[in-house]
């Protein structure tokens, strides 16, 4: 263990804005559920309407979890929060174990490091308790931000303790596939399967088969029933899980070759690179796993949220929220909510246009870019290759993700019509989406270092529909997103005008960043 502290102090410093990141987001995740639910019901009575109609929905139940006390604010916090909540822990520990131990074994870091005096398992140890403190910082903010807000203190102190758990859990799942994998792709493609795996056992189990829900960490969290009787044993499940995992970690650590795992890389199919002889090919290569994410997780998204039907009239009833969505878009409550939704799915769906236009910058950065350009292949080529999978890739995750909402839509309503008009309503927000990406295009050809800085678009994005009215923001601000300039479908009727003018913006950037590239050096 020698030189653990040190590695460990260097560890701190490298993930303390992960550290901030994730741990507000998870708590503003967990009491924002208190502050939606206490602005949206007027009376008891309301609620207690509104509750029956969650606990009888199957599919909200499959989203979400067991139906308990929803009738009360904490029970909706633990039933709203919980499963996400331990997802997104599991995702902060996943890339805390991943990135200081297989990408820093793959990179050949680590083995420098090794060549120092210090411990066989000093960085191993050093990351697996920075993803412990990580989780501990995350459950102490759920819980603290909940009790502040005036909820139980000992079922918040519970939903905190049980969310640190998770983290630590999926810690031990990420530390065992790191010494099964090769790659850091790989390690968080196993971690993250086992998160997805979880999260389909719990939902299988908890409409149709408990017995399955056992099976799942995130069931076992549920089950510690904060808000609705709450029980600490099921902590133990996951502290158990914790150990073992990590034990295993260790000892696979311990018997495999340095530089490799146990799962053998296995080569590609006879064949595969003739894919890879244009720039089309090597991009839909190196882009298709993200690209692939992207898609099943807005199809999923959309259906998650489709299946509330027509019920949103009901749940959302004659409180202040139904009132607020039909001044500020229009229509009826029902076209108001989705045409709410219909613009967070699109701007969910331009992280990743960002992502997919910053990719080209990773290849430049990580040295492989200039190797392909002293060969035949051209670096506009090259970039345009990525250009078009950047673009037919944001087309299609949009159209997934409306396909996904009209569908549950349609299944639950009988409104069979609804899958094309909500996949139609989804495809209206191209140019917006098109648009965040081309300036991440234009940031990389013109400032590479600062390309990073195009993210703030979507961040841009996100306070102007979630806060911009509520906040009052000064209109030129709230202009600078391209959401702001187009229809909110389905409650407005669709506008060719802003549709046209934002896809040649997005145009014009894009080729202004190609342009640019081509007449820079190569970083």
């Amino acid at each position: 263990m020698t030189g653990t502290l040190t590695f460990l102090r260097v560890f701190l410093r490298r993930d303390r804005w992960l550290y901030v990141a994730f741990g507000i987001g998870t708590a503003i995740l967990y009491v924002s559920q208190g502050w939606s639910v206490d602005g949206l019901y007027a009376t008891q009575a309301e609620f207690d309407k509104a509750a029956a109609g969650m606990e009888s929905n199957a599919a909200f139940v499959a989203m979400a979890g067991p139906a308990r006390a929803l009738n009360t604010t904490g029970g909706q916090v633990a039933w709203q929060a919980t499963a996400f909540g331990a997802i997104v822990v599991g995702l902060m520990a996943m890339l805390i174990v991943g990135r200081h131990t297989r990408t820093e074994e793959e990179t050949g870091r680590d083995e420098l490091l090794r060549a120092a005096p210090v411990g066989r398992h000093a960085t191993t140890t050093a990351a697996l308790v920075d993803a412990a403190l990580a989780s501990v910082v995350v459950g102490v903010l759920v819980a603290g931000s909940l009790v502040a807000y005036g909820l139980a203190t000992a079922d918040s102190v519970g939903l905190g303790v049980g969310a640190t758990l998770s983290g630590w859990f999926f810690a031990g799942v990420a530390l065992l596939a790191a010494q099964l994998t090769s790659s850091a792709r790989a390690t968080y493609g196993l971690t993250g399967a086992v998160i997805g795996l979880s999260y389909g056992l719990r939902a299988i189990g908890d409409v149709s088969a408990p017995a399955l829900s056992w099976l799942s960490p995130i069931g076992w969290y549920q089950a510690m029933h904060a808000f609705s009787g709450l029980r600490w044993w099921p902590a133990l499940l996951l502290v158990g899980g914790a150990v073992a995992l990590a034990a295993a970690g260790y000892a696979v650590f311990d018997r495999r070759d340095f530089g490799a795992g146990v799962l053998a890389t296995r080569p590609g199919p006879a064949g595969a690179g003739r894919g890879l002889q244009s720039g089309l090919g090597l991009a839909w290569r190196l882009q298709r796993p993200a690209f692939l994410g992207w898609a099943l997780g807005l199809a999923v998204g959309g259906l998650s949220f489709g299946v509330m039907g027509n019920d949103v009239d009901a749940l959302v009833g004659d409180s202040d929220l139904s009132q607020e969505l039909i001044l500020a878009v229009g229509g009826s409550v029902v076209d108001a909510f989705y045409a709410m939704l219909v613009a967070m799915l699109a701007a969910i769906a331009g992280g990743f246009a960002i992502s997919s236009a910053l990719r080209p910058y990773a290849e430049e950065e990580a040295d492989r870019l200039e190797p392909l350009v002293a060969t035949a292949l051209p670096r506009s080529r090259w970039l345009l290759g990525h250009v078009a999978v950047t673009v037919l890739g944001t087309v299609v995750v949009l159209l997934l993700a409306g396909l996904g909402l009209g569908t549950s839509y349609a299944l639950v309503t009988g409104d069979g019509s609804a899958v094309v008009r909500m996949t139609a309503d989804m495809a209206s927000y191209l140019p917006a989406v098109l648009v965040l990406s081309a300036v991440a295009r234009l940031l990389h050809g013109v400032a590479p270092r600062a390309s990073r800085a195009a993210w703030l678009g979507l961040l841009v994005v996100w306070v102007v529909m979630m806060f911009g009215e509520v906040l009052r923001l000064p209109q030129w601000l709230q202009d600078l997103s391209p959401f702001e300039h187009l229809a909110l479908v389905p409650a407005e009727s669709f506008d060719w005008v802003p549709f046209v003018a934002l896809s040649l913006l997005a145009l014009a950037l894009s080729v202004a960043g190609q342009l640019a590239f081509r007449r820079r050096d190569i970083h």
